[in-house]
């Protein structure tokens, strides 16, 4: 069995696809093939354990913003017979999180938390690794203190699975899982009732992108949404009622009818709901 820590490490959502052993070429294939059972009777790492050794390798002096080596662990599930993995590609999304780091952080902070020498080194790596693989692209996609709104668009409510908690020592679950080909129809569905209703915008925006990123996967792949850390951030009667993916189906769903005030009430639910967990992030 993995190792299991207590100490949790919050308040990060997650967007995965699980592509069919299939999808992968020798020898990752096989790789993945042998991989897989240790990773079905839990005898692999967690999503937990990836942030945490993320975080650890930002303690050293100079720290280490991305691992330098990729990982070799994923997330496996099966269903109807088929196995299906995500990889984590901890490198390649570390060296994306940098990318954007400076949208996020004032540059005092930045360099204080990454200097400048440590950045660059890390940016031109980066480069010559795209050079050499210009094709990849990562199977998670991660954002904290929030579920974006275009993520819930992929999902439907009868797709929600919730566990509660178990006092410390297992925490609660929500997540929705979908098939490929479902989430592709909502993405373009959506993408339809915003343009025919509203201007473009961030919203509309966003979930461009999101469509464009499925396009990548074989279609018979598999769309998690896990609410991940946020579990600890939200109450468990809030978390055991939170119906976000209802509100933006609604929400959708009324721009279609024409019905602006349907839709910005279900619109406004949700964003009261999320507003809370966002103000978190500025609380000592």
């Amino acid at each position: 069995m993995a190792a299991v820590s207590s100490v949790l490490v919050p308040y990060a959502s997650y967007l995965r696809v699980y592509e069919p052993l299939d999808a992968f070429p020798e020898p990752e294939r096989g790789h993945w093939a042998r991989y897989a059972p240790v990773a079905l009777r839990g005898g692999t790492p967690t999503a937990q354990d990836e942030l945490r050794r993320s975080l650890a390798d930002l303690l050293p002096t100079p720290p280490v913003p991305v691992p330098v080596h990729e990982s070799g662990d994923a997330f496996v599930v099966e269903r109807d017979g088929v196995v299906c993995v995500c990889p984590w590609r901890t490198r390649l999304r570390g060296w994306l999180a940098l990318e954007e780091l400076s949208e996020l952080l004032p540059p005092s902070v930045l360099d204080a938390a990454l200097p400048a020498v440590v950045r660059g080194q890390a940016a031109a790596d980066f480069e010559r690794w795209r050079e050499r693989n210009p094709d990849a692209r990562p199977w998670i996609r991660g954002a904290v203190w929030q579920v974006p709104v275009r993520w819930f668009v992929l999902f439907a409510d009868e797709e929600r699975e919730y566990v509660p908690g178990e006092g410390a020592g297992k925490p609660p679950l929500l997540r929705y899982r979908t098939p490929m080909v479902e989430a592709r129809r909502r993405v373009a569905r959506g993408l339809r009732a915003l343009r025919e209703a509203v201007d473009e915008g961030p919203l509309t925006e966003g979930l461009v992108d999101v469509g464009r990123w499925l396009e990548e996967f074989h279609p018979r792949s598999l769309v998690e949404l896990d609410y991940g850390g946020l579990v600890h951030a939200l109450p468990a009667e809030r978390l055991a009622e939170d119906r976000s993916v209802a509100d933006v189906t609604a929400a959708i769903a009324a721009l279609r009818d024409g019905d602006g005030t349907g839709a910005g009430t279900a619109y406004e639910r949700l964003t009261t709901r999320w507003r809370t967990v966002r103000d978190l992030r500025f609380a000592n």
